[in-house]
């Protein structure tokens, strides 16, 4: 049997809360050894983030640590320094998001590093990148949404710009981050040499943007938030049902809106020129969801899903947590996974993606308690005595 697709790699991950760490984690699910390193005492403060913290404790961090080894060390120190350098030597990856320069003073610049280990890949993110004017400042991922783009277009166009309820653009420069790390440890194998990998997160934000670039260079056309639609596409919208629910209905395609035509048992507005084209159903989009919600309003959610889906054409709800945790095609996926917990017992989570059909990924285990793993990377990987651990221990440094 195959092991882990990345079982050959060791990261050190000296980042906090979610930009770098979940990185980490996309590397972790996929068998790299990610040794991540927190301050003693405290920790990364994703250990204390989420609303709900049964036993006090975040629910948050067993999902962002999972498949991660936990060791403690103060890198405000020359000793805590020198010991993350002896790790480096011994690493693939070194994972961070500090601020620009915060290396640096550590003594841990690329060029250095690279000294100790030419090998090493050094994945650095952070809010505005390694250069340019804004390098320096301080970057959240709720900043990198506003200037990546995507919170000028989220939202109601009545109101101010929204937001998505989730970390959008800390996960958007991780999953990039993720990627360029790979593509740097490929193209290492060829050079022999490691390289920087700088991802942005505003960047990140900015790759999604689809054709929001040209559109304004070309015909100096604005992006503006639009609500549940998108623009000139349609139908694609949340439509109400009989029964006091909602689905979503998705069929702006030629095809498949002749196919949503024939099951509303309307097979005449795919021929009118009002609904016949993508342009056209553009131009009438709100014309077109009035028709569509007047339909779906008589009747309950069931019924229209089933017939919806009978007919072809791309139908569902909008899901919650419950929902999800009731789904058989959830379930037959296995896209929910239970890890065993010392204090939860079984913790629910999201699964490895993307499946690897030859060698998957896996949660082998969820966020370890602080330091957990200082005796076996410090004494089994490093080497050091009783006394180095103890006298470390007691400074403080671990």
């Amino acid at each position: 049997m195959r092991g882990l697709p990345l079982d050959d790699v060791r990261v050190v991950e000296l980042g906090q809360l979610l930009a770098g760490p979940f990185c980490g984690q996309l590397l972790g699910d996929f068998g790299a050894e990610v040794i991540k390193v927190e301050d003693p005492g405290r920790g990364d403060p994703m250990r204390q983030w989420g609303r709900e913290k049964p036993y006090g404790q975040s629910l948050w961090w067993p999902v962002v640590a999972r498949n991660k080894k936990s060791v403690t060390c103060d890198l405000r120190t020359r000793e805590g320094q020198d010991l993350v350098r002896r790790l480096v030597e011994r690493a693939d990856v070194l994972l961070e998001n500090f601020r620009p320069g915060t290396l640096e003073r550590w003594g841990m610049s690329p060029e250095r590093l690279h000294e100790l280990n030419p090998r090493l890949v050094i994945t650095r993110v952070t809010g505005f990148g390694q250069t340019g004017p804004y390098a320096p400042r301080a970057g959240y991922g709720s900043i990198g949404e506003a200037m990546g783009g995507i919170r000028h277009v989220t939202g109601d166009p009545d109101r101010p710009p929204s937001r998505t309820g989730i970390s959008l653009g800390d996960s958007l420069a991780a999953t990039h981050a993720c990627v360029g790390t790979l593509v740097a440890l490929h193209e290492r194998e060829r050079s022999g040499r490691g390289q920087v990998v700088d991802s942005a997160i505003y960047e990140a934000v900015l790759a999604m943007m689809e054709s929001m670039l040209p559109e304004w260079q070309q015909a100096a056309y604005q992006r503006e938030r639009s609500g549940p639609v998108l623009p000139n596409v349609s139908p694609s919208n949340v439509y109400p049902t009989g029964d006091g629910d909602s689905i979503l209905i998705a069929a702006n395609q030629d095809s498949v809106f002749s196919r949503l035509a024939a099951v509303m048992g309307r097979p005449e507005l795919a021929a009118d020129g009002r609904y016949a084209t993508h342009g056209a159903r553009g131009g009438n989009a709100a014309e077109l969801d009035e028709l569509i919600a007047a339909w779906t309003a008589s009747a309950p959610a069931e019924d229209l899903l089933k017939a919806l889906h009978e007919g072809g054409v791309p139908a569902g709800r909008v899901y919650t947590a419950k929902d999800m945790f009731e789904d058989p095609h959830f379930a037959a996926r296995e896209a929910i996974v239970r890890v065993p917990h010392p204090d939860f017992g079984e913790l629910a989570m999201q699964n490895v993606v993307p499946k690897l059909s030859a060698t998957p990924g896996a949660v082998r285990t969820a966020g370890p308690a602080l330091g957990r793993h200082n005796d076996e990377v410090y004494r089994g990987l490093l080497g050091l005595t009783d006394e180095e651990i103890a006298a470390l221990s007691a400074a403080g440094i671990i």
